[in-house]
């Protein structure tokens, strides 16, 4: 039996350990303009050795020697007279004798104004407009709650994903968890009762469904549109209905115009869609109008209609207030033709120029300075410089890293879209001598300012597929020639997936059937059946 004791085993083994500064550096490259520039500004606040240098304002040791020279001057020079208007206090002047109607207060100024954030316009949300048409409708607190409760719940485009029953439960907890609330004031039960809770959670869906936009609330597309074509019914019937009834009431009144023959056009049309996207929703994606009419029992024409009443609505209506927000770019270098030849050159502009200060400078070789004093003066003159040497080796990078591109891709930006090359971003690593790690940081979340275009530096960074005679195609450039054939085709005999992959080999470029599908795909282009175009 072995005996338990301690061992001493002895291992070379090697690890890569990435030190501070390796690690500033790599998070410094991943940075675009503007995310650099808030890192410096913030840099420059915790650390008093970074300055600025900026010609219109002077540095502190500037100002610190400006006083000094000053001050020797001051003591050498005799004393100069005094002016007599020295020693009135304008200021008090104007402000005793001036109207006061028209004098500034300064603690109004200080206190009172308004912040400049206040000024600033804040995107509404679908959340904030549902919210705000629910404040201005009278209803009862439980039921209102109950919305709210709804209308947090909704997606980004409006949809209600939950079903009732998840959402009756999930609010009954939520009651019983807090306060204990009144059912329509009679006190004889609580929103904890499930019979209860669904009941409200009910009578709020429907009140949320009644808010702008239509369809909002909804749990499926057929519920979605349905809601706003009632909805366009009901504001329809409020325009237009007594002049219908009048009309109906009178035998030999008749359509006078063909106005009136419009309004009982798209009336008609509303009842037709509705009941397509009722009943017959899934035909509608098939394009089949004989099929679709036969189903809906319906001529062609009625069919065609409402098929068109239907491609007005919107599927997301939620998608209206919960828009991505711009995003701003700043292009990070600029691709310039001088000469004949295209140059790289980086956009440095309100970027701050960085300098050691001289001030601690000389703290560290006086000897009246403290030891602690120094040794943190010390560091922090490490921590700059090695941020300095980081956004140096940032722009090295960037550079190298943009100039392969300009050599591979000068045919493009002389050309344009057709002209770009295949290029990956472990070739250009090789070139330049580096990990493709580096390269993909270097062109992370970067533009460049190009003939063709403020693009983003991967765009450059595309595979490509081998022609007959080796000549290489991005995907870019096939996913945009698969596009142009099919918005060229005959919507009554789409081309096929076959057909497209024969168009392309007869163009030189190999594609198989499953790859075209798969680009086809990939751009959200329906099949040929759902594309064909029945009349």
């Amino acid at each position: 039996m072995a005996l338990l004791q301690p061992r001493l085993n002895l291992r070379v083994s090697q690890r890569q350990v990435l030190t501070p500064g390796l690690m500033q550096m790599v998070s410094v490259l991943a940075l675009n303009k503007l995310e650099l520039k808030e890192m410096i500004d913030a840099e420059m606040v915790e650390n008093p050795v970074l300055e600025e240098i900026d010609e219109s304002v002077p540095m502190l040791d500037q100002v610190a020697g400006r006083e000094e020279r000053l001050e020797r001057s001051a003591e050498e020079a005799a004393a100069p007279p005094k002016d007599v208007f020295s020693e009135i206090d304008f200021g008090s002047y104007f402000q005793d004798y001036l109207d006061p109607g028209y004098r500034t207060q300064p603690e109004y100024e200080e206190s009172e104004k308004p912040s400049f954030e206040n000024f600033l316009s804040q995107p509404t949300t679908l959340t904030d407009h549902l919210a705000w048409q629910l404040g201005s409708l009278t209803v009862d607190k439980e039921l209102c709650e109950v919305a709210e409760y709804i209308i947090g719940n909704l997606d980004d485009c409006g949809y209600l994903g939950a079903s009732d029953e998840e959402l009756a439960g999930a609010f009954a907890e939520f009651r019983a968890a807090s306060a204990l609330a009144k059912l329509n004031g009679n006190g004889n039960g609580h929103v904890g009762d499930a019979e209860a809770a669904l009941e409200v959670v009910l009578r709020a869906i429907s009140l949320v469904q009644g808010l702008d936009p239509a369809g909002v609330a909804a749990h499926d597309l057929r519920e979605c549109l349905l809601l706003q074509i009632r909805a366009q019914q009901r504001e329809f019937d409020e325009l237009y209905g007594m002049a219908l009834v009048e009309t109906a009431e009178d035998p030999h009144r008749g359509f006078r115009d063909e106005a009136d023959a419009k309004i009982e056009e798209r009336r008609h049309a509303m009842e037709v869609a509705a009941l397509i996207v009722d009943r017959h929703l899934q035909l509608m994606q098939k394009r089949d109008l004989k099929e679709l009419a036969r189903a809906a029992q319906v001529s062609v024409e009625e069919a065609q209609l409402g098929t068109d009443f239907i491609r007005t609505l919107d599927p997301r209506p939620g998608r209206l207030y919960n828009r991505d927000q711009t995003r701003l770019i700043e292009p990070d270098v600029v691709f310039v033709k001088r000469g004949g030849e295209w140059i790289v050159s980086m956009n440095e502009e309100e970027l701050p120029s960085l300098r050691l200060s001289q001030r601690y400078r000389r703290m560290l070789v006086s000897n009246t300075t403290d030891k602690e004093v120094k040794e943190y003066v010390k560091e922090r003159f490490r921590s700059a410089m090695q941020l300095m040497r980081n956004i140096a080796q940032r722009k090295s990078t960037i550079i190298r890293v943009c100039d392969v591109i300009v050599r591979r891709q000068h045919d493009f930006l002389d050309q344009g879209i057709e002209a770009l090359r295949p290029m990956m971003i472990k070739e250009v690593a090789e070139e330049i001598g580096v990990h493709p790690s580096t390269v993909s940081r270097a062109v992370a979340n970067k533009y460049a300012h190009t003939p063709q275009g403020v693009l983003e530096l991967r765009f450059f960074f595309t595979e490509g597929a081998n022609g007959p005679e080796g000549a290489d195609t991005p995907l870019v450039v096939l996913k945009r020639k698969v596009k142009k054939l099919i918005e060229d085709e005959d919507p009554r005999h789409p081309l096929t997936d076959d057909q497209l992959a024969a168009l392309l080999q007869s163009q030189g470029i190999q594609l198989t059937r499953r790859t075209v599908a798969k680009y086809r795909e990939d751009m959200n282009i329906p099949s040929t059946h759902q594309r064909r175009r029945r009349e």
